[in-house]
């Protein structure tokens, strides 16, 4: 009857629309782990978001520093976008027999399975490589140019000037060399270094409202950002 509030069909099944898909990529839980390790996830597919990085948390609908260490699967690069996995035209997804255990629970009609299983443990990168020198150098990396040494080199800028520059500028140079570096040396695929460090210091420098430029000498210069990312990368 006119003026009668309509009832609306609830959704019960996946109709494809690949929404979810295209929003994020899945952060990996600890019991993904097997995906890796039989090869189903090339840690070139993955990267790392490390703990204090920015991040976007899509259910709560916030930007904030990450309060722990993420494994996620890549986003497109360029002007794709959403999981890297997921093909657009085809509204469909290369791994959905082997998908990770978020991408399973993830029902847009029904939060209650994904909410669960964002609260169990997360992956890590240390249950991924357990020993060894890469293991080595991924702790010693995070040591150096954790991002609590970056938001305290940022927050010196101000009253100590240069010297602070110089301060943040040198972690920036540790975590570019170290990069092409392990690549050589341990015969490692560069595009894995994504996986073993996190994504660059001179890209997420930008988050505090800065930018890194690469001179033509090979140096490092620091300026303030054209504007600040306001987004981070998404949990």
């Amino acid at each position: 009857m006119p003026g009668e509030s309509q009832q609306v069909e609830m959704r019960t099944h996946c109709i494809r629309c690949g929404e979810c898909c295209l929003r994020s990529s899945p952060t990996l839980q600890a019991e993904d782990l097997h995906l890796i390790e039989e090869g189903r996830l090339k840690k070139r597919d993955l990267i790392t978001l490390r703990k204090g990085e920015m991040v976007a948390d899509i259910v709560h609908n916030t930007v904030g520093p990450s309060t722990e260490e993420l494994i996620k699967v890549r986003e497109k690069k360029g002007d794709g976008r959403g999981c890297l996995f997921y093909d657009e035209t085809a509204r469909a997804c290369a791994l959905y027999d082997v998908r990770p255990i978020q991408c399973r629970a993830l029902k847009c009609w029904d939060t209650g399975g994904i909410l669960e299983i964002l609260g169990r443990p997360k992956l890590k990168r240390s249950q991924v490589v357990r020993k060894g020198v890469l293991s080595s150098l991924i702790q010693e990396h995070e040591k150096r140019c954790s991002y609590g040494a970056v938001e305290n080199c940022v927050l010196r800028i101000s009253s100590e000037g240069r010297k602070a520059v110089e301060d943040l500028l040198a972690l920036v140079r540790f975590d570019f060399h170290l990069r092409p570096f392990v690549s050589s040396k341990l015969v490692t695929p560069e595009e894995e270094m994504n996986f073993y460090f996190g994504r660059p210091l001179a890209e997420t420098i930008e988050d505090y409202g800065l930018q890194v430029i690469r001179e033509r000498d090979g140096g490092f210069f620091l300026t303030k950002a054209c504007e600040k990312r306001k987004n981070g990368m998404m949990e």
